[in-house]
């Protein structure tokens, strides 16, 4: 049986001697938050300078500008901003350089991929898991999302190992002992399949900065832009992964899918859709505790409540635009899963995924499922417990009420009572 883990100190966080000598270390070094010092710093990092088209820079400027004019953003907040900002502007010259080298990469197909759609928490990153443990699809593990195209002076190891496998690596190990709780929530191993949204960020414009930090700003922005166009920068780095390593299907999943189902499907218009469905309040407790706990490092203060009303918010329009978009799904290729029936039967499910994408489930392709489970059991690294009552003032119906219109359109089961 999996271990109970009850985080008593959401509120008033008790720092480990890692995590206070991470917050002292940031608090130590003066981070500049601005446009000019992350593309300089890319620049430096890869001796490229071409960036392509410029209006990513108004994008970056707000999610920076958010950043640093936020008081309770710890210096170490400040500095793992400028990391991952820098991070992407170094993808974009990369990617940018390759391209120009290899043209013929824009006219590689990414045909009928299975795309995982469902609120975050629903189980979609185990069923994406699932699904990519047969070896016919084509997925993206975290250490080729976080870097798609590699750096031209680096070599694979004599032990076959990519340079950008070891930093993925490194980077777990590090939130693991900064964070130790996180493996418990949401596991990122470097071979975990991640989400493709991950690549539209060296076009800033994703909605990953709502999942890292507090930017209202940012997320108002995000949703009055039609998101097309970054879509299709996601579709030209995905080209690039099929471009180094080719398969004939892939297999993708992000919740941020739910409220872009117009892009979305623009995009891959020969997909098959799995939309996962769950009680919304079971998503919403684990979302905010898991945010609430990664908090300490990143804010003077926690603030339970923000979470609790940001995220209540936030799922909620996720469902508001699935509900109204819901007819650009494609018919006879879209898959509706309940949680507590692909729980309850996981191959089965997994079979009616294959049926509608067109695909037999081989014996191979089963027993290759069957090792990942046996390598991956539920509840492996422990099982959080969850409690909205005691850490954030509230009780689990106050919290469905705000999602009366999906409760009464997909027949999920209440859980959390």
């Amino acid at each position: 049986m999996a271990e109970a883990i009850r985080i008593t100190d959401l509120a008033h966080p008790v720092l480990t001697e890692i995590q206070q000598m991470g917050i002292d270390y940031g608090e130590a070094r003066a981070t500049n938050l601005s446009v000019d010092a992350v593309l300089e710093a890319a620049v430096d990092a890869t001796g490229l300078s071409d960036f392509g088209p410029d209006d990513f820079e108004e994008r970056l400027e707000l999610q920076l500008t958010e950043m640093d004019e936020d008081p309770e953003r710890t210096g170490l907040g400040r500095l793992v901003m400028f990391g991952d900002c820098t991070r992407y502007a170094r993808n974009r010259l990369r990617i940018n350089e390759l391209l120009k080298a290899h043209p013929e990469i824009l006219e590689i197909p990414i045909e009928k991929p299975v795309i995982v759609v469902g609120l975050p928490r629903s189980g979609t990153t185990h069923l994406v898991n699932l699904l990519a443990a047969d070896q016919r699809f084509r997925s993206m593990p975290l250490w080729e999302s976080l870097e798609p195209v590699s750096d031209p002076t680096e070599v694979i190891g004599a032990n076959g190992i990519d340079p950008r496998w070891t930093r993925s690596q490194k980077s777990w190990e590090a939130m693991q002992a900064g964070a130790p709780l996180i493996a418990a929530m949401h596991p990122m191993a470097p071979d975990h399949v991640h989400e493709e949204n991950e690549l539209m960020a060296p076009d800033f414009s994703n909605y990953n900065i709502e999942w890292v930090a507090r930017a209202p700003a940012w997320r108002d922005y995000y949703l009055d832009h039609d998101q097309t166009s970054h879509y299709a920068y996601m579709k030209t780095v995905l080209q690039i992964l099929q471009w180094y390593q080719p398969r004939d299907r892939w297999v993708l999943k992000c919740p941020q899918h739910l409220e872009q189902l117009g892009p979305l499907m623009t995009t891959f218009p020969d997909a098959t859709i799995v939309m996962t469905h769950r009680d919304p309040v079971a998503v919403v407790q684990s979302t905010i505790t898991m945010l609430a706990y990664g908090a300490r490092a990143a804010y003077r203060s926690v603030d339970p409540v923000w979470y609790l009303d940001y995220w209540t918010d936030r799922i909620g329009r996720l469902l508001d635009a699935s509900l109204r978009d819901r007819e650009l799904l494609p018919t006879g290729r879209t898959v509706d899963v309940l949680f507590d029936d692909y729980m309850a039967d996981e191959m089965g499910t997994l079979k009616r995924v294959y049926d509608v994408a067109g695909i037999e489930l081989t014996d191979e392709a089963r027993g290759q499922i069957a090792a990942y489970q046996a390598a991956h059991p539920r509840g492996g690294a422990g099982q959080v417990m969850y409690d909205l009552r005691s850490d954030f003032a509230t009780t689990p119906e106050a919290v469905r009420s705000r999602y009366l219109e999906y409760m009464t359109t997909y027949p999920v089961r209440i859980e959390v009572t």
